[in-house]
């Protein structure tokens, strides 16, 4: 595992809850619990949504994701519309589209509770609609496959390995995508949401990469 630092660094405004000594078990941090972990970090990161530092820390953030996008011929991503303080990477999938008119971007959609979702085409004048746990999603439901996903982190370890929301969405949509197209896949987090070692089970797979504030994983 190779981390970089980036020049463009900020101080993460939110604590580490993984690194409080009340938020650890002899088997790594919260092990086993990864509903109390999940809540303990999504209220830490909601708290500091509203945050002074956190613009600054967005625009950074930002530069980062945009430079490891480009770091790989795609013709196409798929990212993620923002919820609970998540950061927002509609500009940076819209800057990268302006650059190449044969570019598409796409959100994913989930069609039934429990199974791998689809993604449908994205573009910034997009009509969206209310999807499946009311997240807005593109009207036009032309269905396309990306090539490199942005996925969205609650946290994330060392290893690579992601911690979500529990729906387990990610995990059967990328085991059912065949190998020989699997998409490049780069979570997005922040630095507060790092622990030395998550709970796993065993149809969890690493990302490829991990991009933070001010480090790439």
């Amino acid at each position: 595992m190779e981390t970089k630092q980036g020049r463009g660094s900020v101080q993460s405004i939110a604590r580490n809850v993984c690194a409080e000594p009340n938020a650890q078990t002899k088997n790594g941090p919260m092990s086993g619990d990864k509903r109390a972990l999940r809540a303990t970090l999504l209220a830490n990161r909601e708290a500091h949504n509203e945050s002074p530092a956190r613009p600054a820390m967005n625009k950074v953030l930002a530069a980062r994701v945009l430079q490891t996008i480009d770091r790989h011929a795609v013709s196409c991503i798929g990212f993620y519309w923002p919820v609970a303080g998540e950061f927002d990477a509609r500009a940076v999938v819209t800057q990268w589209l302006a650059a190449d008119r044969t570019r598409e971007a796409a959100l994913p959609v989930v069609v039934q509770p429990h199974v791998a979702m689809v993604f449908h085409a994205w573009q910034v004048q997009s009509v969206m609609k209310e999807g499946r746990y009311r997240i807005p999603v593109p009207e036009d439901e032309e269905v396309v496959v990306p090539e490199l996903l942005l996925i969205p982190c609650v946290s994330f370890d060392a290893a690579r390995f992601r911690l979500g929301y529990g729906g387990g969405y990610y995990d059967r949509t990328l085991a059912a995508w065949p190998k020989a197209k699997r998409p490049v896949t780069i979570g997005i987090a922040f630095d507060a949401g790092k622990c030395d070692a998550l709970p796993r089970e065993t149809h969890d797979v690493p990302l490829d990469i991990i991009v933070t504030e001010s480090a790439t994983y």
